[in-house]
């Protein structure tokens, strides 16, 4: 029989609610060695880590074929693996070597594929990426209008006609478990879940200590219909995790942060520094008070950071502290604290 799909994304087996994200180990800005890479996924394990995340576009492949060399050697119950379809990688021996913010990329150029037939490919490329039979989760990757611009209708319409429904029949056949979109963009949930029924969304960087676009209408919805979230971006692409205020170039949504988001940031900073609080600890631990979020997912470059999340999820953070954002205007006054 084929794989239920997952209903809650599983913790550490110490309980820590984190999963470990495949960006940086397909070399998302700068380049990862083997051996650190496969280093990080084995600290991840003997963490007890059980949720991974990767993508054909994390590296064009460089991603899926590092988890895979490391995750196949398991029991396949050990883990919960996700992967994402919407892009198909063509080799190309004068592709680029650095692509999208990938650097050091495996001999492909990408294009965008949401028909049937291109999201059978997808996921079966990278099953043998991953030299693995099922994914436990399939992503619908990147298919909102900030993506697609003038597109945006005609890629909403082929996700609803073809995407989903070819995702539905590989559940039945096996190949995937749970289906949904892995996205950063709250609108394209809206819209896909108005006209279809998903079991989960890996959303990145729209619900964060920083960002709280998906609290009003998203994630009450998720909650009403099970949909159940990974949350991707708690550092939104490294302000929270580096912080502004010791001189670091703040970086969001993958690129230079806008001044607003440095200035917020500087007061969620101050706060922290008020009361003893590391930001990258507050920046993890707040989504997972949300009822529909079941794990945050951090990308990792190295061992140390791995360890660092780990550590930031386990801190004591005092109630006073998330009762100070919440008078300074910095929360919204619904966002659940822990």
């Amino acid at each position: 029989m084929p794989p239920a799909p997952v209903t809650r994304f599983p913790a550490c087996n110490d309980g820590l609610r984190l999963g470990l994200g495949g960006a940086p180990l397909g070399n998302l800005f700068r380049a990862v060695p083997p051996a650190e890479a496969h280093a990080v996924l084995a600290a991840a394990l003997a963490d007890g880590c059980r949720s991974f995340d990767t993508a054909p576009h994390y590296g064009n492949g460089l991603s899926e074929q590092r988890f895979g060399q490391v995750l196949r050697g398991l029991p396949r119950a050990r883990f919960v693996l996700s992967s994402k379809v919407g892009r198909l990688l063509r080799p190309d021996a004068q592709a680029a070597r650095d692509q999208n913010g990938y650097v050091d990329v495996l001999p492909f150029t990408q294009r965008w594929d949401y028909s049937a037939a291109g999201t059978r490919r997808s996921v079966e490329d990278s099953l043998q990426r991953l030299g693995l039979a099922r994914l436990d989760v399939a992503y619908v990757h990147d298919c909102d209008a900030a993506t697609h611009g003038d597109a945006y209708p005609r890629v909403l319409a082929q996700v609803l006609g073809e995407t989903l429904p070819t995702l539905r029949a590989l559940q039945r056949e096996g190949l995937v478990g749970a289906i949904g979109l892995g996205v950063n963009d709250v609108q394209v949930c809206l819209d896909v879940l108005a006209g279809a029924d998903i079991d989960c969304l890996l959303l990145a960087g729209r619900y964060s200590l920083l960002d709280h676009s998906a609290l009003p209408a998203l994630l009450p919805l998720c909650v009403q219909r099970g949909v159940r979230i990974a949350l991707g971006g708690a550092f939104n692409s490294g302000i929270l995790a580096t912080g502004v205020l010791g001189g670091a170039e703040p970086r969001f949504n993958y690129a230079r942060a806008p001044q607003a988001w440095i200035d917020r940031t500087a007061a969620i900073e101050r706060t922290c520094a008020d009361h003893g609080v590391p930001l990258r600890a507050a920046a993890l631990q707040f989504p997972l008070a949300h009822p529909a979020v079941d794990i945050v997912v951090a990308g990792a470059q190295d061992v140390a950071q791995w360890q660092d999340s780990r550590a930031m999820l386990a801190q004591p953070i005092p109630a006073a502290f998330w009762q100070a954002l919440r008078a300074q205007g910095l929360l919204p006054a619904e966002a659940p604290t822990p």
